[in-house]
């Protein structure tokens, strides 16, 4: 088994969702999110924190929950956004720091990470 395949994501889904938080907006939108804890928010109160709002929010969040990202559930009349998948949001921060300093001359070195 390569490195890569033991990566904590797929190489090309860590990809997918680093592309969906290639805009300024997608990623402030989930950082709401993930300030709102598991409660999650209703798509007016996430468009009044985030700045976003009408079609454009509704552009990102399907980007966002397309990617995995985000989830998302009706409650009554009301869209409330499950936060963040936070288990998904764990596995691409995992991705980033699966192989921290593997490549380093001395294993003694301290990992910046724990």
């Amino acid at each position: 088994m390569s490195q890569i395949d033991s990566l904590p994501l797929p190489l090309e889904v860590a990809a997918s969702r680093f592309a969906a938080l290639g805009s300024e907006q997608r990623l402030n939108v989930l950082r709401c999110l993930v300030r709102a804890g598991e409660d999650g928010l209703s798509i007016g109160t996430l468009g009044e924190r985030s700045g976003v709002s009408g079609s454009t929010l509704t552009h990102h969040m399907k980007i966002l929950t397309q990617a995995g990202l985000v989830r998302q559930a009706k409650q009554g009349r009301s869209i409330i956004c499950i936060g963040a998948a936070y288990d998904e949001v764990k596995n691409l921060s995992a991705f980033l720091l699966s192989e921290c300093c593997a490549d380093c001359d001395s294993p003694e070195k301290d990992h910046p990470h724990g």
